[in-house]
């Protein structure tokens, strides 16, 4: 499916906006296995030598290095250090200690050109990373303006419904963002050996990057991981660039998300606006694109114990509990900390601290909310909004219920040192997490942590070695991290009532309810932290590409439409002139072709076969060397009535329950009891999900009944069809049926009645009237197809025949198939009967020049 939003790389270069320098790079070509020669076109990219050792690295691509960076204004000099903080840098702890982890993003400051090569050369030696010096103009454009001003709340369901909220699409921020990805790719391009490393690109500010890779590389290692929610298809299909971003994220082998329902928006979008769907391969979902399977990871982040651990341990951190302590002697404190953002919710946990105090008076005087607020990562107008929203609740809420010595609410607004805020993790009884909308949240699992604490902080607070550890949570049910969370309290962030009451019950609920709580959390938050996330999602990657070496990959597309195709070495696209070569040696033919999907496209809404069909056909059927056959799900009459110029084509219909050998001779019906009682049991069962999936219908053949759901929407019929499939197999148990599924259908047909017995009953015909065939031909796009490929295989191989035929078992579309070979869609099928055809015509001109010749002489 192509998108009329689909853009090329040309028509950005055309703007300037992606004439940047590559990095210089010596890179080894891509290896096969033996007996398999690599595809791989292109630019030299490929080209080198793969003799020399390497490393096994993982490269680790984001926007931001995880790096600190401070210029000396007097020497003029740069100094950088690790971000201890950054989750980059501490995922390291996932990965073998002899794993050599590479970097590659920006840096959060600007340097200037005269000093880029300096500093590159610094970063690598030392710290080993590589920077990507973006252009400032370009970087503005990509990151505040299509990624804080279009992805971002897209992604967290707000659509640009006016100007006063949200951004228009602007294309030029658009191609900022491509031209932005691009140059992320000639980095990694810089330091990758494409046969051994891993890369790892993270969240959505690079989700056309694996796209830019894959061109490079086509068995590129490459794993996504999305930080952010991904909105439901509704939201998603909204966005201008829908297909490109898709198309991208699918140039991966393994994408990530936090949670089941992010994974279920992403497949769906795949589903509606791809045609693709997913299967569920021994508990890994898998999504086969262009022949290669692309595998979806569900797993959240965790934190790092160490970190936090390390940070209860400090010095600052049990002298800020004394000090907290005193400062809210003899008060219950609840803690919440959020990025200052129009999606925290903030203001929304405000009005619920101030609607809790207006039902408990009780509550005044002894409880506070201490709300830090985080700098704000992107600007605006809605961000100013927000903010001043937050101090003028915050002021009203202390005015009405605040006194002497007595704060309700206690703002914090400015950066807090990490070791300060576990101080009131530690000291907090409850702590809450109210986002309208958030990619995962990781301040419950450090506020966990926190109040689980250390012997050390335990001296601080005062506790006595060995008592149980407690702790309570409320968190927005539209969070990440709320799946995981079992033991907390969820809420919808929008009710105000409902948060105020949760607030109430976590801290009046009793201790050892508590206890069990903060334990269950614990055991979770503890085990599943960032070292097993980035342990596992690299497992799934090594799993994911374990078959690269073993298929022959081809480059398709343009630009940012580019996908590889992958197939296996025996699968091929079949060539017209071979096939030709094979047809004009032979002179006892087998022809069979399916009808729809095959020599009538899928969407064409008149489903009668065009002047073209039947012309080629008939050529077909004139050579008297040729046995062609449609073979069909469809009914008799229909097929009778297209094909009725066609008096030497065979035809098959309802799947071989009915066969006529030429437009001549009778029907004959495939011979069992024709008991068609179970219509009875099956049609009202099919009615019931036809009246409740709109766009679905029945059809009714002779031999099967059919529910077709190919107009219906595609989850919902899907789901439906499912569901209709193990209720039609449980009414249906004792009688001699079976129900099967095929491409947006519903099956109910007679036992034996497949394809695959038409081919097998013309091939047995063929050698019982001492015409063995010594050309077979065999072309179908669906599941039922299938029966034939390998009937028609194992009948003519099986049979005592002096020599092996010539099979050409041939599939529509690039899938898995029992076939060798495949054609791309119903004009390459026309195109190769026709040149059968022509080639028939030709033999026959030739025969017959020949013939006149003789009897001229």
């Amino acid at each position: 499916m192509v998108s009329s939003s689909c853009i090329s790389l040309l028509d950005l270069a055309s703007g300037n906006m992606m004439n940047f320098s590559q990095a210089p790079r010596a890179l080894p070509r891509i290896m096969t296995v033996p007996g398999i020669i690599s595809d791989i076109d292109g630019d030299g990219t490929n080209d080198g030598n793969s003799d020399a050792p390497s490393t096994v690295k993982k490269i680790i691509v984001s926007n931001f290095l995880p790096l600190n960076a401070q210029k000396d204004l007097k020497s003029g000099k740069w100094s950088f250090s690790f971000d201890e903080d950054s989750l980059l840098l501490q995922m390291k702890d996932g990965f073998s200690e002899n794993t050599e982890v590479v970097y590659v993003g920006s840096l959060r400051v600007d340097v200037d050109t005269s000093e880029q090569e300096e500093v590159s050369q610094q970063l690598l030696e030392e710290f080993n990373c590589v920077p990507t010096f973006i252009p400032s103009e370009i970087y503005k454009n990509f990151y505040h303006g299509f990624c804080k001003h279009h992805l971002w709340p897209l992604f967290h369901y707000m659509l640009p419904m006016c100007p006063d909220h949200g951004n228009r699409f602007d294309r030029l921020l658009w191609q900022s963002y491509v031209s932005t990805n691009k140059i992320f790719a000639d980095k990694v391009m810089g330091v990758i050996n494409s046969e051994e490393d891993y890369v790892w690109v993270h969240d959505y500010h690079l989700m056309v990057l694996p796209t830019f890779l894959r061109k490079r590389f086509n068995r590129i290692k490459l794993g996504f991981f999305l930080h952010s929610p991904f909105p439901s298809s509704e939201i998603y299909r909204t966005l201008p660039v829908r297909d490109e971003i898709l198309k991208a994220l699918l140039n991966a082998d393994l994408i990530g998300f936090h949670t089941f329902d992010y994974a279920r928006h992403f497949l769906s979008c795949c589903s509606r606006m791809l045609g693709l769907y997913y299967e569920s391969k021994r508990g890994h979902i898998g999504l086969e694109y262009f022949g290669r399977t692309v595998y979806i990871k569900i797993l959240p982040v965790g934190i790092h114990m160490g970190r936090v651990e390390s940070a209860l341990n400090h010095p600052s951190s049990s002298i800020k509990v004394k000090e907290i302590q005193k400062q809210f002697k003899g008060k219950r404190l609840v803690v919440g900390v959020d990025d200052m953002d129009i999606f925290k919710g903030i203001s929304l946990k405000l009005l619920a601290m101030e609607h809790l105090l207006q039902q408990n008076s009780g509550m005044r005087g002894k409880l506070v909310l201490v709300q830090i607020v985080n700098p704000a990562r992107s600007s605006g107008k809605a961000v100013q909004e927000a903010k001043m929203e937050t101090h003028t609740i915050t002021k009203r809420i202390n005015d009405t219920f605040g006194f002497p010595g007595y704060e309700p609410v206690v703002l914090i607004d400015r950066h807090v040192p990490f070791c300060e805020k576990t101080a009131y993790f530690a000291l907090a009884e409850c702590c809450i997490v109210n986002a309208v909308r958030d990619g995962m949240n990781l301040i419950p699992y450090k506020y966990i942590a926190c109040r689980q604490g250390t012997p050390k902080m335990d001296e601080a607070l005062g506790v006595a070695s060995g008592s149980r550890h407690t702790s309570s949570l409320v968190v927005s049910e539209f969070t990440g991290c709320s799946p995981s969370l079992s033991g907390a309290i969820r809420v919808n962030p929008w009710d105000i009532e409902a948060v105020a009451n949760a607030l109430n019950v976590a801290i009046t609920m009793p201790d050892l309810e508590k206890q069990l709580r903060h334990e269950k959390h614990y055991r979770f938050v503890s085990s599943h932290d960032v070292a097993y996330w980035a342990r596992s999602f690299m497992q799934d990657l090594t799993r994911a590409c374990e078959d690269h070496y073993s298929k022959r990959c081809w480059g398709i597309g343009f630009g940012l439409n580019f996908r590889i195709l992958s197939l296996s070495p025996s699968f091929r696209k079949l060539s017209n002139d071979y096939i030709i070569s094979a047809y004009k040696r032979t002179s006892k033919r087998a022809i069979f072709l399916d009808y729809d999907g095959t020599v009538v496209a899928q969407t064409s809404i008149p489903k009668t076969p065009s002047p073209e069909v039947i012309s080629v056909l008939n050529n077909l059927c004139s050579d008297p060397r040729n046995n062609v056959f449609i073979v069909s799900g469809r009914g008799k009459k229909s097929l009778s009535d297209w094909f009725a110029q066609c008096e030497n084509l065979g035809i098959a219909a309802e799947h071989g329950y009915f066969l006529r050998w030429s437009g001549m001779s009778d029907w004959e019906t495939r011979s069992f009891a024709a008991d068609f009682d179970w219509k009875n049991i099956a049609e009202p069962v099919m009615k019931l999900y036809t009246e409740a999936t709109d766009g679905s219908y029945i059809e009714t053949k002779e031999s099967a009944l059919v529910w077709h759901h190919q107009d219906a929407d595609p989850d919902f019929g899907s789901c439906q069809a499912k569901e209709l499939l193990d209720h039609l197999e449980n009414v249906l148990a004792n009688d001699p049926v079976v129900v099967k599924r095929g491409q947006n259908i519903v099956e109910v047909k007679p036992q034996g009645v497949t394809k695959g017995f038409v081919a097998e009953k013309v091939l047995s015909s063929m050698i019982a009237n001492g015409k063995p065939p010594d050309f077979v031909l065999c072309i179908g796009d669906d599941r039922s197809d299938e029966d034939m490929f390998e009937s028609m295989s194992n009948t003519a191989y099986g049979s005592s025949l002096p020599s092996a035929p010539a099979i050409f078992a041939c599939t529509v579309g690039q899938k898995p198939s029992k076939a060798r070979y495949y054609l791309d869609d119903t004009v390459d099928v026309l195109a190769l009967l026709q040149c059968l055809a022509d080639a028939s015509n030709s033999k026959s001109s030739s025969t017959e020049t020949q013939v006149s010749f003789d009897n001229v002489v």
